[in-house]
């Protein structure tokens, strides 16, 4: 049991929002460094992963074991920021006001409204890449941070698109030759070189489409749907409403560009009565060969 209550306080701990050395963890579990590194282990194996920057350790927030927790009870990225404007807006001295502002800003690593230094350092890189943007520039991400290995390491890529509310920068990194995209959240510095793009040909955009997946092509679909599918799809991405056209009482057209047949191949099969598929060749091979496999 002691091992067990070492570990929930170590992930207490790792997610309060202090910095802690390995020797501060050791002195608050009562532990020597070498089970520490166990505990540590352990974490990583039950999904967690485990920062550490210089000398000091924490949990990323973005964690599977965290987010499998989270998608049914927690706020995204986004609602979490839009809650803190709001008590932005409401009475300071209120000591509820600044309970939740606080958990908000320590939970959702929201370090841009609490601490002064990240907020100058973001600034200041944000201003580095956009110039670097404008100028065809080729920069160096100094010590980004990547929780899959817990590795910093710098990168030198060709930025060329800022999104998400300036949170996302996509990049052309030479060393691998993909395009990939880097959070702002996770650079310690940026080094704009007096070189140009060289490689701008092969820079792609990212698209998100209505399913939630992500990548650099996008596949036209048209769909002829009944009620029962379209009151499902409102409901469950009401973002794609844009996307509908109503043809007479009980039907609609609906037209979407999507990253993968996956998101909207589960839809379809799920109702394969209530749809009909009036354009895409590629979504029609998709599903035809899904039903194939799913026939003895």
């Amino acid at each position: 049991m002691k091992k067990l209550g070492n570990e929930l306080t170590l992930i207490q701990l790792m997610t309060d929002g202090n910095d802690y050395t390995a020797e501060d963890l050791c002195n608050h579990l009562g532990c020597t460094r070498r089970n520490l590194y166990y505990y540590l282990q352990f974490l990583r194996e039950y999904g967690f992963g485990v920062i550490r920057n210089e000398n000091y350790y924490s949990l990323d927030v973005n964690s599977p074991f965290f987010s499998n927790i989270a998608s049914s009870v927690n706020f995204t990225l986004q609602e979490a920021v839009l809650i803190h404007n709001l008590a932005d807006s409401a009475e300071q001295k209120n000591p509820a006001v600044l309970s939740v502002k606080k958990k908000l800003e320590r939970y959702y690593d929201l370090r841009f409204f609490s601490d002064s230094k990240y907020q100058k350092k973001q600034l200041r890189n944000l201003k580095d890449i956009s110039d670097a943007i404008a100028s065809r520039r080729i920069v160096c991400l100094q010590k980004y941070s990547s929780p899959h290995s817990h590795t910093f390491t710098d990168r030198v890529v060709e930025p060329f698109l800022l999104f998400n509310d300036n949170q996302d920068v996509r990049c052309y990194e030479l060393a691998s030759g993909k395009n990939k995209t880097f959070k702002l959240s996770r650079i310690t510095n940026v080094e704009v070189y007096d070189a140009p793009w060289i490689h701008a040909a092969e820079h792609r955009k990212v698209f998100t489409d209505v399913f939630s997946f992500s990548g650099e092509e996008l596949y036209p679909v048209k769909l002829l749907v009944g009620q029962l599918s379209y009151n499902l799809m409102m409901e469950e991405f009401p973002i794609s409403s844009a996307s509908f056209s109503q043809k007479d009482e009980n039907h609609w057209i609906v037209s979407l560009d999507v990253v993968s047949y996956l998101g909207i191949g589960r839809f379809v099969l799920g109702l394969y009565d209530d749809i009909e598929i009036l354009e895409g060749d590629g979504f029609k091979d998709y599903i035809k060969s899904k039903i194939e496999k799913m026939l003895p």
